[in-house]
């Protein structure tokens, strides 16, 4: 069953195609209109967000699949695959720009209708800004790498842009051409600084990396309040990784020897329940040990 958020996150990421296709088609007139290198690499970096926004959305109609016997912690890592091949497109799209930029030193030239591509390559890059946001908060609301990530990159592009935007307008204004060459030199090493960056987070997540330790006060406190009117002693052992939207969560929970089964099974239930209201994507595995199991120190004391 797909749940509400996954089908909003699903219609974010078709926006996104939808989107990024009009703003190629932009840049891509601003380009034809100038011929300027710099102009060039926007849109090219323009069509790098269009080829990733697809892939999101195959990451993410992967991802929401559920578990099955060959994968029975679900698919849900999917979505960082898709950040990883973002970062490797951005890489590739800009060793093509800095090919493309040292032609342009070697033989600059003048450009053709600077201001009205200068005023398409704005309108452009003002519709990135405002997608760039409604992906990157809809991304963290969601807990969706693949839409964070994406949002980032067209945060980058926008940065860029404007970089461009100035330096085509100095190029412009003075008649130093290789300025154009210049800026596209610059928009490509922004470019692949934002591909590491795209990598180096969703690596983390391929590697199993623990939440946030914001989020892990959260689960400490509460585990601490879902069994503090129990008979509980401590939890320890507390273990969490992140796949995705998922957060999966495993502890040992050390309760008296003379506690029946049912008892402890009802305590598991209720501290799961907590943990999944606070993390409403949470995978809670609860190991229960008698007394004698007990740590006493790196725990999270719960009596």
């Amino acid at each position: 069953m797909v749940t509400p958020p996954a089908r909003r996150i699903m219609r974010i990421a078709i926006g996104s195609v939808i989107v990024g296709l009009a703003v190629l088609a932009l840049k891509a007139v601003a380009w034809q209109l100038t011929g300027s290198l710099a102009l060039m690499s926007d849109a090219l970096e323009s069509l790098v967000n269009v080829a990733t926004a697809l892939a999101v959305i195959v990451a993410l109609r992967v991802a929401r699949r559920p578990a099955d016997d060959n994968h029975p912690y679900g698919h849900h890592k999917a979505e960082f695959f898709s950040a990883v091949l973002e970062g490797v497109l951005i890489v590739i799209a800009a060793l093509f720009i800095l090919r493309e930029a040292y032609a342009g030193f070697l033989s600059p030239r003048a450009l053709d209708a600077p201001l009205m591509g200068l005023a398409i390559n704005a309108g452009a890059s003002l519709i990135n800004g405002v997608w760039a946001m409604i992906l990157i908060r809809n991304g963290r609301r969601h807990r969706s790498p693949a839409l964070v990530a994406d949002g980032r990159h067209l945060m980058t592009d926008v940065v860029s842009s404007v970089g461009v935007l100035i330096g085509v307008a100095l190029a412009f204004a003075t008649g130093w051409w290789w300025l154009d060459p210049a800026m596209a030199v610059l928009v490509a090493l922004n470019i692949l600084w934002s591909g590491w960056v795209v990598i180096k987070g969703s690596l983390s997540g391929l590697m199993d990396e623990a939440v946030s330790d914001e989020e892990m006060a959260t689960i400490r406190r509460v585990i601490a309040q879902a069994a503090s009117d129990d008979a509980a002693l401590e939890a320890h052992d507390l273990r969490t990784r992140h796949a995705g939207q998922v957060t999966f969560i495993d502890f040992h929970l050390v309760m008296p020897g003379e506690t029946t089964v049912e008892a402890a099974h009802d305590l598991c239930d209720r501290i799961e329940a907590a943990l999944m209201e606070a993390l409403p994507d949470a995978r809670v595995t609860i190991h229960v040990e008698p007394e004698h199991k007990a740590k006493h120190s790196g725990i999270v004391v719960l009596s």
